[in-house]
């Protein structure tokens, strides 16, 4: 059975959490402040967190990097904040996704089912050295794209940005940890740089560039790979 940690300090929205999770055979524990949080991690290793940032004893995002350190499950964070630059700080210190609220728990509970399966796609990528799709293949140890029969030439750029993606499947990867990753911490605000590779890499490798069905634009935030 599926085991869910809730943090959250709002006592009915808690109860109504742990209500409709238990409907759905989902095991529950719950946590009010950071600290039991981190000590029921530790304890009960859940499949998934539902994290809301507002705790009474610590920041959300402190408990965030600290779980990070060595748990690597689905967190989505469930929040009042509505400010896109608190959304990607939550992403880069390791979020999953987020939810503002208030929220309607069907989607809620959906975007849950959905990190799960992510999760379980993640674990069984990490295995394995070929990704294909129904437009192209990519061999990760090789290091080689295939379309249509053919080698896919990619700059050294454009697979490092397409490794980072095809390595969290169906995650979305913002623009700072994407700039930091493949050009470096001094061009985290170079969002153009992005906008250029990705077009690139569209036009090789997308039966239609402009309405891409595997590399995936989320305005404002950054990008998903998607099988």
């Amino acid at each position: 059975m599926t085991r869910v940690l809730v943090v959250e300090d709002e006592p009915q929205l808690v109860r109504a959490l742990e209500i409709n999770l238990k409907a759905r055979r989902y095991e529950v524990d719950t946590a009010l402040d950071g600290a039991t949080a981190l000590r029921l991690a530790a304890a009960h290793h859940p499949d998934a967190i539902l994290l809301d940032l507002g705790l009474p004893d610590m920041d959300g995002l402190d408990v965030l990097r600290n779980l990070r350190r060595w748990i690597r499950v689905p967190v989505l964070v469930v929040s009042a904040r509505h400010a896109s630059d608190e959304k990607i700080e939550a992403l880069d210190a390791g979020a999953d996704d987020y939810v503002t609220k208030p929220f309607a728990i069907d989607e809620l509970l959906a975007r849950l089912r959905a990190a799960i399966r992510r999760a379980a796609t993640v674990t069984t990528a990490e295995e394995e050295v070929i990704v294909t799709t129904d437009e192209f293949t990519v061999d990760l140890a090789a290091k080689k794209v295939h379309r249509g029969g053919h080698d896919v030439r990619l700059t050294p750029t454009e697979w490092h940005l397409l490794d980072v993606l095809i390595r969290n499947p169906g995650r979305l990867v913002s623009q700072v940890q994407l700039l930091q990753e493949v050009w470096g911490p001094s061009y985290r605000t170079q969002t153009n740089y992005l906008r250029v590779y990705m077009a690139q890499l569209r036009r090789k490798l997308e039966a239609n560039p402009a309405h891409p069905r595997h590399l995936i634009t989320e305005p404002g935030m950054g990008y998903r790979f998607e099988k």
